[in-house]
């Protein structure tokens, strides 16, 4: 690709409208020929929307895409990867995507997304599956599949995700970006949300640069009016984090899962380059893990996400007044609406109990430690056409996801601590590794400092896919 704005980040296409060497049209308009030439290939913005004048903010002009999941533009078809909501237009805008507006991005579309968001793919039988721009007969992992495509392929510089069991993490570790969780709260889920569900979902982003993940966080964090709970504060702009040196961490380190799976060769060699690296920035690393996986931590985490699922379908019952046909909804969201909604009351809020305990002993460990790592995936991307469930087996999926969902990352999301997935190295194929950091309670502060400091270190954003096009 020739088009000289394509591989720039959100903030240095900023700097080029602040300091009037481009109009924020001549970013849109670049973008927009960008998608028209990639999104046949890929498959990655599945609704287009106009774009509207720019207001003034951090990232005026910026274009940039949103995912079609949780995140509301009122006027635009909003179908969560569903048939049942094919045909669904957004009646008012979530407040993430008013913030979005006054910072100045130009939303050009929403991004692919399987069905509500239930799996680590992006295959939706409604939109069809987006491609991996690194190796395009492979998926993206998902939820937020269809951002990370957009970002990975140059199509725009950043884009919206949402994470409730890794959905941001792990699509950047498979397309090569930046992917943070933020601490429960530090974004808003209103009007329409206030948990969702049970607190497990957390909305950002998928950046090219830690400096625009700690930018975009900066002009979208706070609370709304009516929030059921609020995140602790920050300090100061995290984009100043970014730039500060994190000092002497302790770093615990996890390689091996515990469920006994085989990691894949390059993971595995990844994980030791990156224990070398951080011993090499001075860091004390010592290999241990989180003292919180038992057989109460299996049965809390499974209920509570069986459980939740459903209260995603029940939702989208009582707003359009009927129940899904037969052929609305796909084999696996079936399953799992059936699964769940058989889960007792007493038994789903025994499991909330039991993560609370989870979250204390989590806050104990960090006491001791001031970020745990592990790969953020234990292999590389599936073939596409492998996750998605049949009528005959709609869990087929699973047995796929053993391959490379290794290393708990649905811990941040069931404790709220913030976590992020940094793409330093490659694989054989030269395909993104990323490594997971996982930090205390509130504290991105110092995952963007060491970021940042990795960044620099191992720089990965000159690694571009080269099956973009192809």
């Amino acid at each position: 690709m020739t088009d000289e704005f394509a591989w720039l980040d959100a903030t240095a296409q900023a700097d080029l409208v602040r300091t009037k060497q481009v109009k924020p049209d001549e970013l849109v308009d670049a973008a927009l020929a960008r998608i028209d030439e990639l999104n046949p290939h890929l498959n990655a913005v599945v609704t287009p929307i106009d774009p509207l004048p720019p207001e003034d903010g951090p990232f005026t002009g910026v274009p940039f895409v949103v995912k079609d999941l949780a995140i509301e533009i009122k006027g635009t078809r909003f179908t969560e990867g569903s048939r049942f909501l094919r045909n669904n237009v957004s009646t008012h805008d979530q407040e993430l995507a008013v913030r979005y507006r006054k910072a100045g991005l130009v939303t050009l579309g929403k991004t692919n997304t399987c069905e509500f968001g239930l799996m680590p793919a992006t295959e939706p039988v409604l939109f069809g599956p987006t491609h991996n721009p690194w190796a395009r007969g492979r998926s993206t992992s998902g939820s937020s599949g269809g951002s990370a495509a957009a970002v990975a392929s140059g199509m725009v510089p950043m884009a919206h995700g949402n994470d409730m069991g890794g959905s941001i993490r792990y699509p950047a570790a498979w397309c090569g970006l930046f992917g943070l969780k933020p601490t429960r709260a530090r974004v808003p889920l209103g009007p329409e949300y206030g948990e969702f569900p049970g607190g497990l979902a957390m909305e950002h982003a998928l950046t090219r640069s830690v400096r625009d993940s700690a930018a975009l966080l900066d002009a979208v964090a706070g609370p709304e009016l009516g929030d059921p709970y609020c995140a602790p504060p920050q300090q100061r702009p995290y984009v100043d984090e970014v730039r500060t040196d994190p000092g002497r961490l302790r770093i615990a380190v996890t390689t091996t899962p515990r469920g006994g799976q085989t990691v894949h060769p390059d993971y595995a060699a990844a994980a030791q380059d990156a224990i070398s690296l951080l011993t090499e920035l001075g860091h004390d690393v010592e290999v241990t893990r989180p003292d919180v996986f038992d057989k109460r931590y299996d049965e809390a985490f499974g209920t509570a996400y069986v459980a939740g699922f459903p209260w995603i379908l029940g939702y989208w019952i009582r707003k359009m007044g009927r129940e899904p046909e037969p052929d609305e909804i796909e084999p696996r969201t079936r399953g799992f609406w059936e699964r769940g909604r058989n889960v007792p009351t007493v038994a789903y809020l025994l499991a909330l109990e039991e993560v609370q305990r989870i979250t204390r002993k989590l806050a104990a460990f960090f006491q001791r430690y001031d970020v745990w790592m592990t790969p953020t995936l234990g292999g590389p991307p599936v073939p596409l056409g492998v996750m998605p469930g049949t009528e005959d087996d709609p869990m087929r999926g699973d047995e796929h996801m053993a391959t490379f969902l290794m290393f708990d990352g649905e811990l941040a999301n069931l404790t709220g601590n913030p976590a992020m997935s940094v793409p330093l190295f490659t694989d054989s194929d030269g395909l993104p590794i990323g490594m997971s950091f996982l930090a205390a309670f509130g504290d991105e502060a110092t995952l963007f400092r060491i970021a940042g400091q990795l960044e620099q270190a191992s720089p990965w954003t000159d690694r571009r896919p080269s099956a973009t096009l192809t």
